[in-house]
Formats: C-alpha cells, structure tokens, sequence
C-alpha cells in the first residue's frame, strides 16, 4: 500500500508542479491584467465608478478561471469540474442569495448610475463621499473619514440622496430676532451679508429674504440662496457668522426663549 501511494506521489508530481505553475503565472497575469486595464480606462477617461466596477469584475472572474485550469493539470475531469461548478453553485446561490442579490444591485447601481465615486449621498442614514462601488459592496467615507461599506443589494433599493449631484444648491438659513428689534434694518443686514459675496447666483431664482415666522420669544427671518454645490458648506458657515457680527454690530438682538410669569397681587 505504502508503495502504491509512492507511486502515486511520483506520478502527480508534474501534474501539482504544472498546477503550482499556472496558480502563479495566474497570480502574475492578473497583476499584469490589471494594471493594463487600470492604464487603459485611465486613458480612455472612463467614469471611476465604472472603472472600480469592471476591475472588480475581473478580479473574481480571472481567479475562476485560473482555478479551473490547476484543476484540469491536476487531471481533474472536465465534466466533474462543470458538474462541481454547476452543484456549487446552486448551493452557494441558496446559501448566499443575499451575495447575489448584492451583485444584481452593482449592475444596477453602475447602469442606472443614481451616483458615481466622488459624490457625496445619503444612504439610509449614512452619509459621506462615494469612494468604491465593487462587485458586492458600496464604500462611503464619512466626513470623520470612517469607512462605512453598504451592501449593494441595499443600496439598489434604498432611497437615495445624492447631495452633489447638481452643480448649484439652494442654501436656506433662518436668523431669529427680537419683537423689539427692527425687521427691515434685520432683512437690510442680511442682504448686505450676501451681496458682498460674489460666489452667490442669481439662477433660477434671486436670493429671497423675508419674515417666515412668529415664535414664542422671536420673529424668524428666512434666507433662502443659490450657491454654487463645492462652496456650499463654506458660504453657509460664513453667512452665520458674519450675519451674527453685523447683527451685534448694529444693535439687532437674537433672543432667549422667554416666559412671563404674571403673579396675582396679595388681596
């Protein structure tokens, strides 16, 4: 027995050799596909979230076949190749529905193209920048840069808030001021604030400033105004302080919220 396993060994040896050759060789022609592929659609100016998509793709599909060739060296019969391939696939496609219900989403996500790498969305309460769509996940970063990976499954059917998908936005604030104060010197403020700004756009519609609301403890000046998307953030944290300065500058309050308290006088 010991020497008909010998025998055995002796005779897989250049089969294992063969199939230790093309698992490498594969591993090598892979890197080198790759690295084509990444060169090429760079070239072309393919659209990154297509280009992570496809390489993705081909990562897993090269790796199949690569594995299906050691196994044909190893004098693997083709029909018990397909036919293991087929019966592995009918259990892992039970067993991992979830899996492929992730690769439809990809296709779906990379064709419908709700979003592409480098904007920032909404997913189900994740928010943060498009920085990978691969063949079962979507990678967000978050603004604390935290890595958030999406099923793609989900995101096909998630709402989908794409925040950068227009060139403009509108920027609407709301500035609250005391009954007592003077609206119109308020409005006035804020419209100077705006207008010294030449990154604000008078498309599709002029900045609008008016009163919105009457609160308990203050009256609500709404400010609604285009701004280009990238500045966005910018613009909205520079209004706030500047308006605020000018407020405190010329006299215009920004209340607590108030109670009066009416005491009945001793009889």
């Amino acid at each position: 027995m010991i020497e008909r396993f010998l025998n055995y060994i002796e005779n897989m040896i250049p089969s294992l050799v063969g199939a230790a050759i093309i698992l490498i060789a594969g591993y090598f022609v892979t890197k080198l596909t790759l690295k084509l592929m990444t060169k090429g659609l760079t070239l072309k100016h393919v659209d990154t979230t297509i280009h992570k998509f496809l390489m993705s793709v081909v990562r897993v599909t090269l790796t199949i076949i690569i594995a299906v060739m050691a196994l044909t060296v190893l004098k693997v019969p083709m029909t018990s190749i397909v036919t293991a391939i087929g019966t592995a696939g009918l259990a892992i496609g039970l067993a991992l529905q979830d899996s492929l219900s992730n690769v439809a989403g990809g296709f779906i996500i990379l064709f419908s193209k709700p979003f592409k790498c480098g904007d920032y969305i909404s997913i189900n309460g994740e928010e943060g920048t498009v920085d990978m769509i691969s063949i079962l996940y979507t990678r967000l970063l978050t603004i604390e840069n935290k890595a958030v990976m999406i099923p793609n499954g989900t995101v096909s059917k998630a709402t989908i808030v794409n925040l950068t998908a227009e060139e403009k936005r509108r920027l609407e604030l709301k500035f609250s001021i005391s009954y007592s104060d003077d609206h119109h010197k308020a409005m006035d403020i804020i419209r100077n604030v705006i207008t010294a700004d030449d990154r604000i756009l008078h498309e599709p519609n002029e900045p609008l400033i008016a009163m919105c609301e009457h609160q308990d403890s203050a009256i609500i000046l709404l400010l609604r105004v285009w701004v280009p998307t990238e500045q966005y953030w910018d613009m909205r944290f520079k209004f706030i302080e500047e308006v605020k300065e000018q407020f405190d500058a010329n006299g215009i309050t920004i209340p607590f919220n108030q109670l009066d308290v009416h005491l009945p006088s001793a009889q």
